[in-house]
């Protein structure tokens, strides 16, 4: 997806890969779930719980707030906790709630303390009924101190007035927006406290989500095999009288039919002229042959994101134009990919595509980033600095020629290692001329 400016508990998930293990062996080859990931998917309660400490630790002696945001009142869709939210409890289903982290409280078990909204039995007749605070639901968030919201006021006070020392863990806004929720309400305490001050750490959580563990790791993997068969459904199908939203339905199928209950955002995808259009989202246009086609789609499970770029020809088969273009962008990917290793920046790995497309002509064709950060959000939380071990990221240069009619974009989501090329996690997606021609050829 081109760079620019609610999902499962970890009960539920539990509960879904139990029911998944007892499908019969016909609906798990449909699945088609790879063998090596086969068994259950998820964040355990014990690395929610490192991330915890590990953030205690690192705010020392500051009072920290993580909101997991307000559900849209119209209640048109999930709700869909904040990303910082979700990274340290797994709770997604709660909105409202808010996690306060008091670091130098005396009482160890209140140093981690999680605030939900109280029961509204009249509202959750439509809405869905929600469990008391009890044991079970502190086992089940794995969290020992768990309140409700009209608690919360004091709680805080009496963190604030013991530290006096507030970090921000939110991102900054920029002054065109709302201030973050943290420091909309550090500053009333500041008002309230005398000697009290705010400190900016909104980089903890940058860094600690931007480093991948192994668990994250499997379940993106995952997002791109599901990702992967959506991609080869269009391959099978693709042809001319198609429409653009034809193919949207083939794609998003394949990852519903695959395990992922949703695509991770809007699938691009723009046929013709229409694929010169960056975020192009209409998605209405008839198909017709001699087009390219530019899918920008991939699936999301369990809550983390996939995003893969594809340019295939509608008859199959590329034009001599079409394939001069599409080289120079694959060579350019293909730079930018061998460019990417822990310790780079992003600066380095556009220079690695731009050079490529630069030389060949196109420079002003290309007019966007070579890539992002990837996780719990399609375009995650970016730190400062250089792109650690364990990050993924894609890598997508294009080019676009609105003047000819068509665009090339190529995308692959990069775990990113200590060697060159780091590991591409949607290598099994046709991108070569050939794989793709030989993918669409002698079709039935």
């Amino acid at each position: 997806m081109p760079i620019h400016s609610a999902r499962r508990s970890p009960e539920r998930v539990q509960v879904f890969a139990a029911l998944r293990r007892k499908k019969p062996a016909r609906a798990l080859k449909r699945m088609r779930y790879p063998p090596r990931m086969s068994e259950s998917l998820s964040i355990t309660l014990g690395e929610y719980a490192a991330r915890r400490t590990k953030l205690l630790k690192q705010l020392k002696d500051c009072v920290g707030l993580v909101f997991a945001g307000d559900a849209d009142a119209s209640i048109h869709g999930e709700f869909r906790a904040h990303a910082n939210f979700e990274y340290l409890t797994g709770i997604t289903n709660e909105a409202g709630a808010i996690l306060l982290l008091d670091p130098q409280n005396p009482i160890e078990d209140r140093r981690v303390l999680l605030f939900l909204k109280p029961l509204n039995p009249e509202l959750e007749k439509w809405d869905g009924f929600r469990m008391e605070i009890s044991s079970a639901l502190k086992a089940q968030y794995g969290i020992k101190t768990v309140m409700r919201t009209t608690a919360f006021a004091r709680f805080l006070l009496e963190a604030t007035k013991r530290s006096k020392r507030f970090a921000l863990l939110h991102s900054l806004a920029p002054h065109t927006a709302p201030v973050s929720p943290d420091l909309d309400v550090f500053r009333k305490c500041a008002e309230r406290i005398p000697g009290a001050s705010i400190v900016d750490q909104s980089q903890l959580l940058a860094v600690m989500r931007a480093a991948k563990s192994k668990a994250e790791i499997a379940l993106m993997q995952r997002a791109a095999d599901v990702t992967a068969a959506g991609y080869s459904a269009v391959l099978k199908q693709l042809k001319p009288g198609m429409t653009e939203f034809d193919v949207q339905e083939v794609i998003e199928h394949g990852y519903r039919s695959n395990g992922s209950r949703r695509a991770a955002y809007h699938t691009i995808a723009g046929g013709g002229f229409n694929a010169t259009v960056l975020h192009y989202h209409g998605n209405r246009a008839p198909l017709a042959s001699g087009d390219l086609i530019l899918i920008d789609s991939g699936a999301d499970f369990n809550g983390y994101a996939c995003d893969v770029t594809r340019t295939f020809p509608v008859n199959g088969k590329f034009t001599k134009r079409q394939r001069e273009i599409y080289s120079i962008v694959l060579d350019a990917q293909l730079a930018a990919i061998a460019a990417t290793k822990a310790g780079v920046t992003f600066a380095s790995i556009d220079k690695a595509a731009r050079d490529v497309i630069t030389k060949a002509g196109y420079a002003d064709a290309f007019f966007h980033g070579t890539g992002h950060h990837l996780g719990l959000e399609v375009h995650d939380i970016t730190p400062d600095g250089v792109i650690p071990e364990n990050a993924v990221v894609t890598i997508e240069p294009g080019i676009y020629l609105p003047s000819e009619n068509f665009g090339v974009r190529i995308e692959d989501d990069i775990l990113v290692t200590k060697k060159s090329g780091g590991t591409n996690l949607t290598a099994a997606i046709p991108k070569s001329i050939d794989a793709i021609e030989r993918a669409m050829f002698g079709r039935s």
